[in-house]
């Protein structure tokens, strides 16, 4: 475990160069592997999660090249294994999205039990398993894995009950070589998504994409090579906005996309954080008092659960009370705690507050939250629990009175390119110990 240690009171200026998206990457990754062909990917980010992601195709027999280091060339020419291996499929939750390579190619395959990523709720693969079994898979639990097997992948219909990206992108790769046309309902929409599906258009796939949450594919008999630029990473854009507005700083985010980032945006309005779009990018700064607000996370289009951590963070910083409602995962609020270590006058609620009623009312969970400002916040030691949290607590130290330690960093880099060194080119002092 590694730990940075933060002297807070800096304001973050400067200029930052956004960098492809994570949940673009692993993605794209897996769908490479339903070709022979080699696969190109521009604007790939050099992070951890793009490392775990390669050592798993790796593993299963693709070829990895990097050109420079935002430039990959993946090709998989045969896959020597069915099987993930679990000391990597315990790294993070990409293992599960690794179904339609493995049944196509191999007509097979052996997926951990394993619980790696983010510790924000249970996240569990009855989404992924039930719909691929509508479509011809056999799955069977045993030796704490899932066993599937498939001769041929066909053609289905199939409603989601909630619209889950990596459900969504599981079986649009499946479906893209199934005998047949498959229809998916209620699927999600998000940036990463169409990013993922514009790739797989480009490899030869059909895909259709219906209004009200519907996807159509019919099945073709092979994919090729493709070469694809990842659009940029959105979340990482919001943290460092938070960043920016939250230290009474001023950041210009180069290649930040107004169009992935609207009702974030409209938030920040509301909040009184500035922004300005240029064309090449956003400027991120604060000249005044914050308010408060109310707000509710949801899917695509609407404000994204990753953003909701940093933000909680800002609503500390703006005058009265504000509310924030979480429907997406139930235990997001789990990094709360550590930020009341450092002042922050935050209280968790299970019931659903600020919003229409959502699928955690009748639980335990807490996932509301109230939370009062401003509040001058003090350094403390913070242990890091996730990505998106982890990047709050540096935000938050930056902000403190006095000096912080984060443990944990190495869950932020999974994330987060070249972190260090660009806090410290923004003005942060960081020491790493």
């Amino acid at each position: 475990m590694s730990n940075w240690i933060i002297e807070g009171g800096n304001p973050l200026r400067g200029e930052v160069n956004l960098t492809g998206a994570k949940n673009s990457i692993t993605k794209l990754m897996v769908a490479s592997m339903l070709t022979g062909e080699e696969c190109q990917f521009s604007n790939a980010p050099n992070i951890g999660d793009t490392k775990i992601t390669q050592d798993i195709c790796e593993a299963l027999g693709s070829k990895v090249v990097w050109d420079d280091p935002h430039t990959m060339f993946i090709r998989t020419p045969r896959l020597i294994r069915h099987d993930i291996p679990y000391e990597l499929g315990s790294r993070n939750r990409l293992a599960i999205m690794m179904l339609a390579p493995l049944l196509h190619r191999l007509g097979k395959a052996v997926i951990p039990m394993a619980a790696g990523g983010d510790r924000i709720g249970p996240r569990p693969v009855n989404f992924h398993l039930d719909s691929i079994q509508k479509m011809g898979a056999v799955v069977e639990i045993k030796d704490n894995a899932y066993h599937v097997q498939a001769d041929q992948l066909k053609g289905a219909e199939i409603v989601l009950p909630y619209p889950s990206v990596t459900t969504t992108e599981n079986l649009v790769m499946a479906a893209t070589l199934a005998k047949g046309r498959t229809t998916i309902r209620n699927a999600a929409i998000e940036p990463e998504v169409i990013d993922l599906l514009l790739y797989l258009q480009k490899m030869g796939a059909i895909i259709d994409y219906k209004v009200d949450r519907t996807l159509v594919i019919e099945g073709v008999e092979s994919l090729g090579g493709a070469s694809h630029v990842l659009i940029p990473d959105r979340n990482v854009a919001v943290s460092l906005a938070v960043a920016a507005v939250a230290t009474y700083g001023d950041v210009y985010v180069r290649n930040a996309r107004q169009i992935d980032l609207m009702a974030f945006l409209n938030m920040l309005r509301r909040v009184g954080g500035k922004f300005e779009v240029e064309n090449d990018g956003i400027r991120f700064y604060r000249d005044g008092k914050l308010s408060a607000i109310t707000l509710e996370t949801s899917v695509h289009p609407g404000f994204m659960t990753d953003w909701q951590p940093p933000f909680v963070l800002l609503l500390t910083q703006a005058e009265g009370l504000s509310v924030i409602h979480e429907t997406v995962f139930e235990d997001r609020f789990g990094y709360v705690s550590e930020l009341q270590k450092m002042g922050a006058e935050v209280a968790l609620y299970d019931t659903c507050l600020g919003g229409r009623e959502c699928r955690f009312r009748a639980s335990n969970y807490r996932h509301s939250c109230v939370i009062k400002g401003p509040t001058q916040l003090h350094g403390a030691y913070i242990t890091v629990p996730d990505l998106r949290a982890g990047f709050t607590y540096l935000i938050a130290a930056i902000m403190a009175k006095g000096n912080s330690t984060i443990e944990g960093v190495e869950h932020i880099t999974r994330g987060y390119e070249d972190l260090e060194n660009t806090l410290r080119k923004l003005g942060a002092r960081i020491k790493s110990c």
